[in-house]
Order: C-alpha cells, then structure tokens, then sequence
C-alpha cells in the first residue's frame, strides 16, 4: 500500500502546489504516494457555510470551530486509523528530521491546515491532534507548511530518489550540517575545486568531509553541535 496523506484545508486549490513537481511530483504520477485534499468548508452548515467564529472572551480576529473541523477529520480519519493526525501550527513541536522519518516509516500521514487565528482547542485536543511547526515564524496559513512536510517526507520513500545513498549524507542526517559540494569546472572565478577532492584517497576524501562538517555546524549551529558532541560522548 501507498503512503496516503489526507490534507484538509480552506484552500484545495493550493494542492498538489510543489508537491506536484520533481521528485515528489514524479513520485506521485507513479503511485509511490497518495494525497487526499478534503474542503474543510463543505462541512459547515448553515446558508453561508461559515467555518469560523469570534473568539471567546474577547479578541482580534476568528477562530475556526471545533464542530465543522471536527466532521472534516472525522470524514477521512476513523477513529481506527493508524495514521498520525497533524496540525500545522508556529506554536507546536520543531519538525526534525528524526519526526519526517518516523512518518515516512508509517502508513501515512493526515495534516489539517490552520487559518485566521488558529483552531478551537476542544477539536486538537478530541482528534488528537499534534501540532507541529516548521519554524519561528507566522504564515498565513498551514498549507505551505504542510506542502514543507509533506516534500520531506516523500522524497525519503522508497524508490523516490535515485540515489539513496545520497539522503544519508545530507544536512541532519548525521546530526551534523552537510560539507560543502564541487564539480566542473576546476577552476571558476579564480576559484579552484580543493586538491583533496581530486587525490583519488576515497579515505582522506571522506576525512576532509567530515571535518568541514563538523567546522560548519560549529559555526552556524551551535546546538546542534553540542547535541552531536553529547550523543558520540555517550557511546
């Protein structure tokens, strides 16, 4: 069976977006993956299918209600589904590499996009939702933050990349930021490639890489450094 994403969302029309592109795009004609875009709107009632509603006690801007996100969920998500329930949200957990790995290895995946002011907390907290963030920062709303998870998870899947190798030796993957690249021409700008890079010592190549990793993470990520330092200390 394919990994199956459910997306619920204000604005479908957003979907695929990037994801229908490149590898996750390629992956997705080919039935690597699947996606499922569901109208949270078509779930209000009322003549004006409103999904939204002041919030309690006062305040700026809406709050979507806990009832029409509710049955959205509860449409593509029964309660025996194995899948984790996601909302993409600036207050929930850091997604990590570690997290986009434990979703690729399940059977997929159901993310609801927030809007306005965010979501009625009795609907995250009935659905079990896990709110989870992509930085410190406020979108608009969800839906390219789920688009950001989604393309990371994909292109760990089975068969999406053509070079698995390749994914093992990117930035997080170690606990360390990735080296720096080259190729032709050996010269640019008056820049040459490192000599290293040419000896043929596949050993001193891959010590050299290495070291740049660790210099890099050094400098421009001190926690994760430290993080990296403490777990090669406890082993």
């Amino acid at each position: 069976m394919s990994f199956r994403a459910s997306v619920l969302t204000l604005y479908p029309d957003m979907f695929p977006g990037t994801l229908g592109h490149s590898l996750a795009g390629r992956a997705l004609e080919n039935g690597v993956w699947d996606l499922e875009v569901t109208q949270i709107r078509d779930f209000a009632e009322g003549k004006h299918k409103n999904v939204d509603d002041t919030p309690s006690g006062g305040g700026a801007g809406m709050v979507l209600r806990a009832d029409v996100v509710g049955r959205a969920i509860d449409s593509v998500s029964l309660p025996d589904d194995p899948r984790p329930r996601l909302m993409m949200s600036p207050r929930g957990k850091p997604l990590t590499q570690e997290r986009v790995r434990e979703i690729k290895d399940g059977p997929g995946v159901v993310i609801v996009c927030g809007r306005f002011e965010g979501l009625d907390q009795r609907v995250i907290d009935a659905r079990d939702l896990e709110e989870v963030s992509i930085g410190d920062y406020i979108l608009s709303g969800g839906e390219v933050a789920a688009q950001v998870l989604l393309d990371a998870v994909v292109r760990l899947l089975p068969g999406v990349m053509g070079n698995d190798i390749s994914g093992e030796t990117e930035s997080f993957e170690t606990g360390l930021l990735e080296h720096p690249h080259y190729t032709r021409p050996a010269i640019w700008a008056g820049l040459n490639i490192p000599d290293i890079l040419s000896s043929g010592n596949h050993g001193k190549v891959e010590e050299w890489r290495r070291k740049q990793a660790e210099e890099l993470t050094k400098e421009r990520r001190p926690d994760l450094w430290q993080a990296y330092r403490n777990k090669n200390a406890a082993k």
